[in-house]
């Protein structure tokens, strides 16, 4: 039940945000930030690293959506990238893991690892309280 409702919360985040709901994040910022401990834990947390792991809409190592795949097509299209990413692209991890930085430096590009965590699980309107038991999951890992 706690998996199925973080995956609304977070679908209903990408909604609501429409590619608008942080200023600014060229990504210049997240070019340099090493999100890699961050996302093995997530992969673990969310799918204990299998690239294959499909739970509802979400798929892949990182349990991405279709609607987090629309986002970042989005935002590469803002950015007038010419790179688009496809449904298929969550069973990569590589390029999971390239939406998952594409999606912080958009919407994190103070790249707080707290808020990354937490919004990966809870959307951009995550309640702490919410999203308290995921946090410590991933954080437990990083340590």
């Amino acid at each position: 039940m706690e998996k199925t409702l973080r995956k609304v919360l977070v679908t209903l985040f990408l909604i609501a945000a429409g590619g608008n709901a942080f200023a600014g994040g060229n990504g210049t910022k997240n070019s340099k930030f090493n999100w890699n401990p961050v996302m093995d834990a997530i992969i673990q947390v969310e799918s204990e690293g299998n690239p294959k792991a499909v739970s509802g809409n979400s798929c892949g190592a990182m349990q991405i959506t279709p609607i987090l795949v629309k986002e970042c097509n989005s935002i590469l299209k803002k950015r007038k990238s010419k790179k688009r990413y496809k449904l298929a692209d969550r069973f990569n991890v590589t390029k999971s893991k390239e939406m998952f930085i594409l999606i912080q430096s958009y919407h994190n590009p103070q790249n707080n690892v707290e808020k990354a965590i937490r919004s990966w699980n809870g959307g951009p309107r995550y309640s702490r309280r919410g999203t308290q038991k995921y946090y410590n999951k991933v954080m437990k890992l990083l340590k």
